[in-house]
């Protein structure tokens, strides 16, 4: 544990963090894990699951949960997955 006032405050700020970005992780998670699912399944909705997706994964980059590249790179194999499925 944390021996001085500035550590243990760091800490906590850590663990306040951690719970956010653990938050954004999961929802971005979900929300391609929904937009390939529909992609594989041809359903009519795969297109606008996709743009969900991309709006919470940039979203959860300007927050600093995840890098711009990686979310670029996310979103552009989602997007190729949606085409090669025709959905």
């Amino acid at each position: 544990m944390a021996n001085h006032r500035s550590a243990e405050k760091r800490h906590r700020q850590s663990l306040k963090r951690a719970a956010r970005n653990q938050h954004w992780r999961a929802t971005c998670r979900n929300a391609v894990r929904r937009a390939r699912r529909a992609a594989e399944e041809k359903a009519e909705d795969g297109a606008e699951l996709c743009s969900q997706a991309e709006r919470v994964l940039r979203k959860a980059s300007s927050k600093g949960v995840f890098h711009p590249r990686t979310v670029s790179r996310t979103v552009s194999r989602l997007r190729r997955t949606l085409r090669a499925h025709g959905a």
